[in-house]
């Protein structure tokens, strides 16, 4: 009998911490949905492709400049396989089981490798990050380890004339 209580108390306690946070994510999501806002969508002429796909996993999405600070809003917070395509008006990243992001080639301020993001901790340069600024004008860095990390010089690339805001980084923030 003592034992059952045992067993019964450890469960209860194990599922008082899944409560605390499942609450405290929802929480999250609450205070970061004002400056998160709605997300660009994808227009209907994406221009010219500048880069070949280029898959990987979609490690989230974070406020910047914490590598550490995941958005919760939505579906940006969930890691998941996903292909990557610079274009002329833009970047699309394409998630499986998720939503397409498009970042628009005037919010993209800087792409550059970290060694993590959103929690997920690589070799040197293993993570490909793309600041860029939300429609509410918060700054947010989206990070995407490619399957391929020897394309990231052409996505770091300073940018060609006639396509202002990209550049390459090296900010450890």
């Amino acid at each position: 009998m003592e034992r059952t209580l045992w067993v019964i108390g450890l469960v209860a306690v194990f599922a008082l911490f899944v409560w605390l946070m499942y609450r405290s994510w929802r929480k999250r999501a609450r205070q970061q949905a004002a400056s998160v806002g709605d997300l660009p969508t994808v227009p209907a002429e994406l221009g010219a492709q500048l880069l070949e796909p280029t898959t990987g996993l979609y490690t989230g999405t974070t406020l910047a400049p914490s590598w550490q600070n995941r958005i919760v809003v939505g579906d940006l917070g969930f890691r998941a396989t996903a292909e990557l395509t610079r274009f002329e008006r833009g970047i699309l990243l394409e998630r499986d089981g998720a939503e397409v992001i498009w970042i628009p080639q005037e919010s993209i301020t800087a792409v550059r490798t970290e060694r993590g993001h959103a929690g997920k901790v690589m070799t040197d340069n293993g993570v490909l990050v793309i600041r860029w600024k939300l429609p509410t004008g918060t700054e947010v860095d989206t990070g995407f380890r490619g399957d391929d990390k020897t394309v990231y010089p052409a996505w770091t690339a300073p940018s060609a004339p006639g396509q202002p805001g990209v550049a390459t980084g090296g900010d450890t923030a």
